[in-house]
């Protein structure tokens, strides 16, 4: 939907739950009446009468005698909430201060609230205080509140239709506001559309009549091509965030307007092909399967953010050939991954588990037969990336000697070896503990051959991911007594929520331990990864760097300044950057900042440009043959 008309633009604004995030009157009751008795409840019933006038409910003028006969407030409560009201300005309000104050002529206030608080806000947002109506209180000779000034319309039922109708405008009148009589401005003839403003408050009477409801001033602008402080509303970009991620994640895509939607569970891929048709960022974990099938149908996707290390439920191949970015948390859940693994091991070499079924069955075994120290028992790691160097750390610090393999020749920390073969590993370590990713190589990785290789008696544990060891194997394998214990926290098929039930050969085996796939499941983990992986989507969305990206060149721009900025993912081939410099100068553009980087599939070039340019320079880079995504920040 886009709006365009060559009449004269001519904005009519609310005041309350609109340019404010509350309701001026309601918030000075509260001040009035903070530390009285009965205060609270006074309080809700403003309120309560406040939402019954705006839904159109109750009268106006009904709803506002009540109000102000509740109210018990002076001037120096006014001063009071007009500080309040200046740090409750609506947020696009405050992105969009250079439209307001460039078009503040053709923009009106139209409020039932009253001018003496509402005045000093317009005034900060460069609004004209001759285009302000509102109602005026009346005082005593006290400053007490005594009343409102009846000779004014808009203290009356109806009384925004009849102002509007004495204002006679000329032009296309757009009317935006959260409440039912800014709904009765477009009813009664007097302005061509009316806007439900829904970024404070949602109001349903109100919305069903609207012929648009907007989630924030941004939307209004971009239907209507006005200049704005977002090139693209924040509230028009979805965002899907799946199994639970934590809620520091949803909290930092909402808290910068985006629509976010929240599930518990994973989705399959049927579920995923209809469900991310209209999203731009989704968020997961590891259970979630991003086919070349589900990316194939996400056209409007522009990043993935994997919550979790492992990229191997992702079709990274399909994600870069369609320029979405795709993100991990790397390092986050390292530590929480470690401690259980050492906490596992310890357990499993002293038998512990065994030890605690017996006790809860009344058996009483005192023994040391079987049970060991870890101190001087080699470890040994088949993978020694992050998980791999830390384990290796505090196992060494432990009295453990450690050794490990690794398809990537990897700096040894510490008295570490370096092993040639995972075999070289297996006939050497007591504790075998896997720290590898899902690839499709990887695949079985571990099965009878690699069992046999072990010693007698080792541990064995995999908190990495299920479907590198085969299962039938294991089990195999502890049945025989080859394993005399197991840690598993990871399995080939796992359920996709809590309520789903978990099944696997493993269960019932003597000292295995069993886990849900919690290796990274701490609090501070969750947070970790909840806080780090929305930082590097919300930079590449606002900002455009891929600082983090597994698929995208790694660029880390300077914040935007005074300038647009073109974003320009296209396939690596050679002459595009003469192609975009041709169009620069074909237009006349200014440079002001250029930056570049490529890998073997694609290329990435950001650009900022001056303001000032051509809506066919925009086309002319979208169609360069290689282009394969384009967008512009301001």
């Amino acid at each position: 939907m886009v709006v365009t008309t060559n009449e004269r633009k001519i904005f009519v604004i609310d005041f309350d739950s609109t340019v404010t995030q509350v309701e001026g009157l309601d918030e000075l009751a509260a001040i009035a009446l903070k530390g009285q008795a009965d205060g609270a409840e006074v309080v809700k019933k403003i309120k309560a009468l406040t939402d019954a006038g705006m839904s159109g409910e109750i009268s106006f003028s009904e709803a506002l005698k009540s109000r102000i006969e509740l109210l018990k407030a002076n001037k120096s409560h006014i001063e009071i909430l007009i500080d309040f009201l200046k740090t409750k300005i609506s947020d696009s309000f405050l992105r969009n201060k250079s439209f307001l104050k460039e078009y503040n002529a053709d923009i009106y206030i139209v409020s039932s609230g009253f001018k003496e608080f509402i005045l000093p806000i317009t005034q900060s947002l460069g609004l004209k205080d001759e285009n302000v109506y509102a109602n005026t209180f009346t005082f005593d000779k006290e400053g007490n509140i005594t009343g409102v000034d009846q000779s004014n319309v808009l203290a009356q039922t109806g009384g925004k239709i009849k102002l509007m109708e004495s204002l006679k405008f000329e032009g296309h009148v757009s009317v935006i506001g959260d409440g039912y009589t800014d709904f009765e401005i477009k009813k009664a003839g007097f302005a061509d559309r009316f806007y439900a403003f829904t970024e404070n408050v949602e109001r349903p009477k109100v919305v069903a009549e609207a012929d648009f409801a907007i989630k924030s001033l941004d939307e209004f602008l971009f239907y209507n091509q006005l200049p704005r402080g977002q090139s693209y509303p924040k509230s028009l970009i979805k965002v899907l965030l799946l199994e639970n991620v934590h809620q520091a994640a949803v909290e930092a895509f909402e808290s910068q307007g985006f629509d976010v939607e929240f599930h518990k569970g994973a989705m399959d891929e049927d579920e995923l092909i209809e469900k991310i048709k209209d999203v731009s960022i989704i968020g997961i974990r590891s259970k979630t399967n991003l086919t070349k099938k589900v990316l194939e149908n996400a056209d409007k996707l522009m990043a993935i953010g994997a919550f979790c290390i492992g990229t191997n439920q992702i079709d990274l191949k399909t994600a870069t050939q369609k320029g979405i970015a795709v993100f991990n948390a790397p390092y986050s859940n390292t530590r929480s991954v470690v401690e259980l693994a050492i906490g596992e091991m310890i357990m499993l070499i002293r038998k512990i588990f065994p030890k605690s079924e017996a006790m809860h069955k009344g058996i009483w075994d005192k023994s040391a037969i079987n049970s060991f120290e870890v101190r001087g028992k080699k470890l040994g790691m088949i993978g020694y990336g992050h998980i791999g160097t830390q384990l290796s750390v505090i196992g060494e610090a432990l009295g453990m000697e450690i050794y490990f393999y690794d398809i990537v020749d990897k700096m040894p920390i510490g008295n570490a070896k370096k092993c040639k073969t995972m075999q070289e590993v297996f006939e050497t370590a007591d504790v075998v503990s896997l720290h590898i990713d899902g690839r499709k190589e990887n695949t079985n990785l571990i099965g009878a051959k690699e069992f046999a290789q072990m010693k007698d008696g080792v541990i064995f544990m995999n908190l990495a991911r299920g479907p590198v060891v085969n299962i039938p194997d294991l089990v195999a394998a502890i049945k025989s007594g080859k394993i005399e214990g197991a840690g598993i926290d990871v399995f080939p098929e796992e359920p996709k929520t809590n309520s789903d039930p978990f099944v696997s050969e493993l269960m019932g085996l003597s000292n295995v331990i069993l886990s849900p796939h919690i290796g990274g499941s701490t609090e501070e983990a969750q947070q970790g990864i909840g806080t780090y992986v929305p930082e590097r989507l919300l930079e590449y969305i606002n900002n455009g760097s891929t600082t983090g990206s597994v698929n995208c060149p790694e660029v880390q721009l300077p914040l935007l300044q005074d300038s647009h900025r073109i974003l320009h993912i296209h396939r690596n081939v050679p002459g595009i950057m003469a192609k975009l410099n041709n169009i620069f100068a074909k237009h006349h553009i200014n440079i002001t900042g250029q930056y570049l980087k490529t890998n073997e599939t694609v290329g990435y070039v950001i650009v900022d440009i001056q303001k000032a340019y051509s809506r066919e320079f925009v086309q002319e880079i979208k169609a360069i043959e290689e282009t394969i995504k384009f967008r512009m920040l301001f």
